[in-house]
């Protein structure tokens, strides 16, 4: 089967916000770039979780067997099992988009490893949003935009010459 190739700026609004002319990382990937489910829908499905959990434990029927001291111990038990929840689901939304966008990812920059540049660590591409926002500021787009970031991606790795080389190393084993 053969994967489909997103288009750069595509790929980009799946891990990407731009508000106000800042360009940040999404703690929560977007689908709906790929044909998935939005982020607003998530982030709502999140934010009911809590409240259709107090609906369950503090209605009359159920508050009634349980009691004002039970009711709260199992609100705050469920409460944490929700966050669990959320923070799994995360996850397996953020590996999701990144599986689904790498095929992409590494036939526009094959020797650019995406999880380096979406990483929140120290890595040699460390400085790719601000080249994104310096992208954005000058409205580059298209193939132009391809190439203004395999440059940076070199002036990056250039920068970082020491630290690339030591990366380089350990994935090589």
């Amino acid at each position: 089967m053969q994967e489909e190739i997103y288009p750069l700026k595509t790929i980009l609004a799946t891990f990407t916000k731009i508000r106000d002319n800042v360009v940040k990382k999404r703690i929560l990937f977007d689908q709906s770039p790929i044909k998935g489910i939005g982020v607003k829908w998530i982030i709502a499905f999140f934010i009911s979780l809590p409240l259709f959990l107090y609906a369950g434990i503090f209605n009359p029927a159920v508050f009634g067997m349980l009691g004002i001291a039970q009711a709260i111990i199992f609100y705050v038990v469920f409460l944490s099992m929700v966050m669990i929840m959320i923070i799994a689901l995360t996850f397996i939304n953020n590996n999701k988009v990144t599986r689904q966008i790498t095929p992409s990812w590494n036939h526009y920059f094959p020797n650019v490893d995406l999880k380096l540049v979406l990483s929140s660590g120290a890595t040699p591409y460390k400085d790719f949003f601000k080249y994104y926002k310096i992208a954005e500021e000058e409205n580059i787009a298209n193939d132009a935009l391809h190439t203004y970031f395999a440059n940076a991606f070199l002036k990056m790795e250039e920068e970082n010459q020491d630290f690339f080389e030591a990366v380089n190393r350990d994935k090589r084993g």
